[in-house]
């Protein structure tokens, strides 16, 4: 049995090289796809969170009634960032955005209103929420005059986020579909030139386990390479990338990208194993004669 085990691995090498090379290509091209979507998901939410907020506050509050707002504010769930802009800094803000300079007019005297601003979660983004929001900071005339922020912007930006979110979950499902048929094909196919040497084991007397235990460790093996190659072209590819756009390590999600490589490993694992114990599992069932 050692003998024939020896001969299966001489015999087994160059199918189980291309095994390899056909996993880690498609793992490649659904590592860049899961990429791509966990990128244009980090940029979706750093638009939604980018989004400003302002409540004007009246001409006369006090220090007391401006610090009893923002805190309450900062303590809402809803709140990625709180700040207070002062009349001064505002005026700075509007003249460094602005061609115009309205103390040209005005001399010395500005018109701009204290303001506290604010930047939400990406989850509370939407006209619904934004809307609870303002009528909640509006219940308080004495210290707040108005509140706005981009209503437009965001009612579009909630049905083009919807059908982006829509598309990309829609091609990651027949995504996924298609890569794990073309891995299971893969395997079967790299299992097909090692059938006799299954079905010899099997008349010589082996047991099941004997058979399948070397080629399962083998699926375990070449999955697990296949998907660390993956993994470092994937990275690589990235890499690249980011030198020529700076702006997508901006976007680098380094715990979303971790989970991205271990279902990709799991994914290489997974379905090399179980491919290989349906075709071992196959040739197992089949007379001698049907293996022609």
């Amino acid at each position: 049995m050692a003998q024939i085990s020896r001969a299966a691995a001489r015999r087994g090498k160059p199918s189980y090289f291309m095994a390899v090379l056909g996993v880690t290509i498609v793992l490649f091209f659904v590592g860049i796809f899961g990429w791509i979507f966990l990128s244009a998901s980090s940029y979706i939410t750093a638009l939604k969170e980018d989004v400003k907020v302002n409540v004007y506050l009246q001409k006369n509050v006090t220090q007391p009634q401006i610090d009893s707002l923002k805190n309450y504010i900062a303590s809402k769930s809803y709140i990625k960032s709180v700040a207070f802009v002062d009349k001064e800094t505002a005026k700075k803000n509007f003249l460094a955005s602005s061609e115009e300079d309205f103390s040209v007019v005005l001399g010395n005297e500005n018109p701009l209103p204290p303001s506290i601003e604010f930047h939400l979660k990406a989850d509370y983004v939407n006209k619904d929420t934004l809307a609870a929001i303002k009528a909640d900071m509006l219940q308080r005339p004495l210290v707040v005059e108005s509140v706005t922020y981009p209503a437009a912007v965001i009612a579009k930006m909630g049905q083009t986020v919807r059908l982006i979110m829509i598309g990309l979950i829609t091609l990651a499902a027949i995504f996924s579909i298609l890569s794990i048929i073309l891995i299971d094909n893969t395997i079967r196919l790299a299992m097909y030139s090692n059938r006799f040497l299954i079905k010899t084991m099997q008349m010589v007397g082996a047991t099941r386990g004997f058979i399948s235990k070397p080629m399962n460790i083998r699926a375990i093996v070449n999955g697990t390479i296949s998907a660390l190659i993956a993994m470092a072209l994937i990275f690589g590819l990235i890499t690249v990338f980011e030198n020529f756009l700076p702006y997508l390590r901006e976007l680098r999600d380094g715990r979303k990208l971790t989970i991205l490589f271990v279902m990709l490993l799991i994914l290489g694992i997974g379905i090399t194993l179980l491919s290989t114990y349906r075709s071992v599992s196959k040739y197992l069932r089949m007379k001698l004669d049907e293996l022609y």
